[in-house]
């Protein structure tokens, strides 16, 4: 799923999870007995932060940390740094943690040692980081749009989410599952349903559907649906269709406008530069087009000193996340002093922001308005 602002909610999740899953089981293996011990809560969550950016760190080149954690090109390793400094800004999460951790002691003892501890202690980080999640996102989702967001609402088109992609699974096989499918649509089936036809992605599907599908899970799944549980959660949801169906049009509109602009992120390194040369050989030309005849044209060498005058005021940090977003990490043109001594490779988005003491979405917020300055600067 994709919404304005947000960066957790799309099938790269499940690698994030998983990359904070695995090094939260060796971060906490020496803390869980001091856990239980509210006294030491700020001390614990402290040594844990300590702990878990050494390991990440350590673990940065393999494979799921370097996989693409979302469409917009951050890594699994980016976003799940993001998490535990949020987890810093916001300790409540963790007391909530600690809590649910010193709740299960009290039942059960030091079950950490116990058979099936780790999944027990890796099931309650889980938890801690899918609500830090939805916070985060939230967060993001209102200043981008200026509309409230609150993080059960996130969670909510989440599950609109899923129920669309549910319904479309049960529409393209709806011969086998012709009743579910009747069900659904409100009607025996005969014939392929023209509802099949008209289902091309969450934005053509419909509240009621919504509602009739989650009415059908516990006759057809053995477990009630997301808007037929005791739980409130979606009580509101419920008797309201037009909200409903306003959460799926956003959701739909946003994925066919992020779609059409993939083409544009999906650019190689290679692609990358020489578009930027590009762009400076037009500028160069553009300006001398300006100047009396009898001046040489700005030579091709100038290029980055014209990109420092249109980058002027962004801070190092910011100038090194437009060389990586439009140029990539590796280059040899690159100066020494810009790299990341581990790497030998500019920064990550994450190292910038720390560096420029700003969150990441502020940072990646400065570097797309540093970009858009420089392609004005581009136009003649």
């Amino acid at each position: 799923m994709r919404l304005p602002g947000t960066r957790y909610q799309e099938h790269g999740w499940e690698h994030v999870r998983k990359l904070l899953g695995q090094c939260s089981l060796q971060a906490l293996a020496s803390l869980c007995p001091r856990l239980v011990d509210f006294a030491q809560e700020q001390a614990c969550l402290d040594s844990y932060l300590d702990a878990m950016a050494g390991l990440l760190h350590a673990n940065r080149r393999c494979a799921r940390a370097t996989a693409h954690g979302n469409s917009y090109g951050d890594s699994t390793l980016e976003l799940a740094l993001e998490l535990v400094c949020e987890l810093q800004a916001r300790p409540a999460d963790w007391a909530a943690f600690r809590t649910a951790v010193e709740a299960e002691y009290a039942r059960c003892g030091p079950f950490w040692d116990g058979p099936g501890g780790d999944a027990i202690l890796r099931k309650k980080v889980n938890d801690m980081f899918a609500v830090l999640r939805d916070k985060v996102d939230s967060d993001n989702y209102q200043v981008a749009c200026g509309r409230s967001c609150s993080p059960n609402k996130m969670y909510a088109y989440r599950m609109l989410d899923t129920a669309s992609s549910e319904i479309a699974r049960l529409f393209s096989a709806w011969r086998e599952h012709s009743e579910q499918v009747a069900a659904i649509i409100g009607r025996p089936v005969d014939g392929v349903p023209i509802e099949v036809r008209q289902m091309r992605g969450t934005g053509d599907c419909k509240a009621a559907w919504v509602i009739r599908w989650s009415e059908t899970l516990e006759r057809f799944g053995g477990a009630p649906g997301p808007l037929h549980t005791r739980s409130k959660r979606f009580a509101s949801l419920k008797s309201s269709p037009d909200k409903i169906q306003a959460m799926l049009a956003e959701i739909g509109e946003y994925e066919q406008l992020s779609s059409n602009r993939d083409c544009g992120r999906m650019l190689d390194a290679n692609e990358a530069t020489e578009w930027l040369e590009d762009l400076w050989r037009v500028v160069a030309e553009s300006r001398a087009s300006d100047e009396l005849e009898d001046e040489p044209p700005e030579p091709a060498a100038a290029a980055a000193t014209w990109t420092a005058q249109a980058l002027a005021g962004s801070s190092l940090p910011v100038y090194l996340a437009v060389y990586l977003k439009m140029v990539g990490g590796a280059d040899e043109a690159y100066p020494d002093e810009w790299l990341d001594p581990a790497t030998g490779e500019l920064p990550t988005m994450q190292q910038l922001a720390m560096q420029d003491r700003v969150s990441l979405p502020t940072l990646r917020k400065r570097r797309d308005q540093a970009i858009a300055r420089l392609m004005g600067a581009a136009r003649p």
